[in-house]
């Protein structure tokens, strides 16, 4: 008994003291209010609203790697030099370039119009110098120098309040007037310098009719070149500084009328290096839904004066002799595939010729083979007299 009753005792003690803590009071902090991300269609697909402000934000880029070969003629699309491990000679190889490019965009509402601003990095990991040059790539940006391989540029930074943009951007003679077609390698005549801070107004008359003043620094732009055709690269000149050298800004002023069937427009832009003029007009055509269509023609003054300008190019006219010309057009096969051509040809007896197949494997995947011919008939800037051929293949993820 004695034994049963304190097997008893013991099991009465223990549910007395389980109950006491059952009765005490549990204290559970009460969660904070979630914030969740509203979406904002205001400007667009992928937008957001900044928690707790009224700005809308969009992230986005491309992921895009790049196999290329060709002729030294091309610049973008010749492929690498590499030392031979066993002999030290220098012997071509595949041109490589790997690409991260980050960009944002924002914009709000405001008392004096949309709040805007854009920015674009990009990352890219190349494989080395060529032929003793900075190594380039389609869009004429240094992708590798040194032997390093690797580059990081700000392509843009600008802020727009209403029709007012100021900070890092394009050239408004090459962006309002328009890109020299689809194809990747757009300039194997060149159209117009690109890199430049701005500040410009654009007026948009909202019947199809719109407008563009820029003010803009302009950038140097700097390349080896071989003048004597021995294969040796020099930096001795510079194709064309077009950096303002005095508080006198480059003066762009362009004007665009487009409408369902396509648009045609105008630019005009002043070198305050050279004192020269340089004008592009383009029209396009939207034939029909699949094919479309773009002829561009531009003329500029030539001006030689100082030891650093062999060339006679300036910022806004980078082509050979007065006149240039560029023309093309896009055809879509389906919603997947489209083929683009274009050609160019400017005083100096330049020719040049790009072809592409763009395939979208799936949204957002782009896969693009394309063909490139040059051939410089007269000794210019780039390259002695000579031809090539190269050709690239792109593949391309956008998010």
């Amino acid at each position: 008994m004695n034994i049963k009753s304190l097997l008893l005792g013991s099991a009465a003690a223990l549910i007395a003291v389980s109950g006491a803590r059952a009765a005490d009071a549990v204290t559970v902090a009460e969660p904070e209010p979630a914030e969740y991300v509203k979406i904002c269609d205001v400007y667009g697909a992928g937008y957001f609203y900044i928690p707790g402000t009224e700005t809308c934000l969009r992230i986005g880029g491309y992921v895009r790697y790049d196999a290329s070969a060709g002729s030294d003629a091309i610049l973008g699309f010749a492929g690498a030099d590499a030392n031979d491990v066993r002999s030290g000679k220098v012997q071509d190889t595949w041109g490589k370039n790997a690409r991260f490019t980050l960009r944002t965009w924002t914009g709000q509402e405001t008392e004096l119009g949309t709040l805007k601003t854009y920015t674009e990095t990009r990352f890219n990991y190349g494989n080395g110098l060529h032929n003793g040059r900075w190594a380039l790539d389609t869009d004429g940006n240094v992708i590798s120098g040194g032997g390093a391989g690797t580059s990081v540029s700000l392509n843009f930074a600008w802020i727009q309040l209403g029709g007012l943009r100021v900070g890092k951007d394009e050239s408004a003679f090459d962006t309002f007037s328009g890109y020299a077609g689809n194809v990747i390698n757009d300039t194997l005549v060149p159209y117009g310098g690109f890199d430049t801070n701005v500040i410009q107004y654009y007026f948009d008359a909202g019947n199809g009719f719109s407008a563009v003043v820029s003010l803009e620094e302009g950038s140097d732009s700097k390349f080896a070149a071989d003048f004597d055709g021995d294969g040796v690269y020099s930096d001795k000149y510079v194709d064309y500084i077009g950096t303002i050298d005095s508080y006198v800004p480059h003066v762009v002023i362009g004007a665009k009328y487009t409408q369902g069937w396509g648009g045609i427009n105008g630019v005009v832009a002043y070198d305050s290096n050279y004192e020269t003029w340089a004008g592009k007009v383009r029209l396009d055509v939207n034939v029909n839904e699949a094919l479309s269509l773009f002829v561009m023609g531009g003329y500029g003054q030539e001006n030689f004066d100082g030891p650093t300008n062999p060339t006679g190019h300036s910022f806004y006219k980078p082509w050979d002799g007065n006149w240039a010309v560029w023309g093309g057009g896009t055809y879509k096969f389906n919603e997947k595939t489209s083929f683009n051509l274009q050609a160019s040809y400017d005083e100096g007896k330049t020719i040049g010729i790009a072809a592409n197949v763009a395939y979208m494997v799936v949204p957002g995947f782009t896969v693009t083979g394309e063909v490139d011919y040059i051939n410089h008939t007269k000794t210019n800037f780039y390259q002695t007299k000579s031809d090539g051929i190269g050709a690239v293949l792109r593949f391309q993820r956008d998010f």
